[in-house]
């Protein structure tokens, strides 16, 4: 039996009101949680593990199933999100504002390769030079925008994103 992720209670308490997940799911998904904020590096798959401490007790293997084979979903997850979010945040009538963070999908996430699935050549707003062209992925993300008490304006919160 692999060890489970040491997750410091206050966050599992929050990972676990989301409740999408299995019971194995769920203490993989809190592993890489706990390495995502601990880590200080690029938040690769394996840099969440190794910030997680479980780099040498876990493969890597596990992680990466979790994305393609877990039994999960993610849109339930970004509804779950929502809700937690609005339920944490906001007092009781304070505004929200649904908004489709249109400026994040002409951002192109740059990749290539054979296998990255959906990359393909697309305008890319951010590209530097005459032609504003990329390999890669776009995403559309949506977010929820929102006054927090200890903020002076609006933040927007993402909670879904899609190809």
């Amino acid at each position: 039996m692999l060890p489970d992720p040491t997750v410091p209670p206050s966050l599992m308490g929050l990972l676990e009101k989301l409740g999408t997940f299995t019971a194995p799911s769920r203490r993989t998904f809190a592993a890489l949680v706990t390495g995502l904020v601990a880590a200080s590096g690029k938040r690769t798959v394996t840099g969440m593990l190794t910030a997680a401490g479980l780099s040498q007790s876990w493969s890597h293997d596990r992680a990466h199933a979790f994305f393609s084979r877990a039994s999960w979903n993610v849109e339930v997850l970004g509804l779950a999100l929502s809700h937690l979010l609005v339920r944490s945040l906001l007092t009781e009538g304070a505004a929200l504002t649904v908004a489709v963070a249109v400026a994040v999908d002409d951002t192109l996430f740059k990749r290539s390769g054979k296998k990255v699935f959906a990359a393909a050549w697309q305008h890319d707003g951010a590209a530097k030079g005459p032609k504003p062209v990329g390999r890669g992925t776009c995403f559309v993300v949506v977010g929820i925008v929102v006054q927090l008490p200890f903020c002076s304006r609006p933040a927007c919160l993402p909670v879904m994103a899609r190809l």
